[in-house]
């Protein structure tokens, strides 16, 4: 049985796993088909630790009740992951390849028609999307990898609740996936304190330069309230400290093998922030992005399934 064949099977028992189980304890089988047991509404955020990137995922999605809960069949998907840097995965300047993978495949699983991934990168979008390892991880899959290296791919759009930021230019594929999912690497910003969710979203639209020309934080809040990820799942597996958002080398990286999951991304986007070392109410943007009510920062009101491998 290939993996494929055997996360159906999984899905099908209500328990999401991979080609091998996440855990050698085969007793800890029973606690994911307890999770996936949970509806869909049963936790406001999911937090892994201990694991590989794509074993933590499948312990995260199987709590929230599987993939399918999230990608109707015959839907199309977006997974927007950074890969904005040519550079390799221990570096952590991109996301893990690992985890994008694993997430275009349970898409696939659940019946997504079509699975695409794309960044509008700052490297050189051919060596970033090869030497991230993202590329042949997406294809490996069954997914679909697209540029977004040329302003033709991108259509203006207004940002009805925008203060600074009311119009911009974003990717085609965002405006006509039926599925979102925004794929963060947690790391260190020099402009903007940390890269999550939020600041992830900048890899949608054509010209970024206005947003740092224009009050960086409010931007990104404004933008964030166009159209909020149907999932939000935030890598740390592998963190960027210092140096960011590009890095200079393996000494800016921390390894913390977290991984956090949510349908409201100011919730993940502040539990990542925590995870970093920092209070969500002190990233100017996580702190707008909640004045504008656009989702949960106050970690104490939500109901976080915490899951160690």
């Amino acid at each position: 049985m290939d993996r494929r064949d055997f996360l159906k099977k999984a899905i099908g028992s209500g328990i999401a796993a991979g080609s091998t189980l996440a855990f050698t304890d085969f007793s800890e089988v029973g606690k994911l088909w307890a999770a996936s047991k949970e509806s869909k509404s049963a936790w406001d955020l999911v937090a892994v630790k201990g694991g590989e990137p794509d074993l933590m995922f499948d312990s995260a999605i199987a709590s929230l009740g599987g993939m399918q809960n999230f990608v109707p069949k015959g839907s199309r998907v977006l997974v927007k992951p950074n890969i904005g840097w040519d550079v390799p995965p221990e570096r952590a300047g991109n996301t893990h390849p690992k985890l994008v993978g694993r997430i275009v495949e349970h898409c696939i699983t659940a019946g997504a028609k079509e699975v695409s991934v794309f960044d509008h990168t700052c490297d050189n979008w051919r060596q970033c999307y090869k030497n991230s390892g993202i590329e042949k991880a997406v294809k490996e899959a069954g997914g679909k990898i697209i540029s977004g290296d040329s302003e033709g791919y991108y259509q203006k759009i207004s940002v009805p609740m925008g203060k600074r930021l009311t119009e911009t230019m974003v990717h085609e594929a965002l405006l006509e996936a039926d599925v979102f999912i925004n794929v963060p690497v947690l790391k260190q910003h020099s402009s903007s304190m940390v890269t999550i969710g939020m600041k992830n979203l900048m890899g949608v639209v054509w010209d970024r330069r206005y947003w740092h020309r224009n009050d960086l934080h409010q931007c990104i809040a404004d933008f964030a309230s166009f159209r909020k990820p149907d999932l939000t799942v935030v890598d740390a597996y592998n963190v960027m400290k210092r140096n960011g958002p590009r890095g200079v080398s393996v000494n800016d990286v921390v390894a913390m093998k977290a991984q956090v999951v949510s349908t409201d991304f100011l919730a993940a986007d502040s539990a990542a922030a925590k995870l970093f070392g920092l209070e969500p109410a002190d990233i100017r943007h996580i702190k707008i992005a909640s004045e504008m009510k656009l989702g949960q920062m106050n970690l104490k009101e939500l109901s976080i399934n915490r899951i160690k491998l």
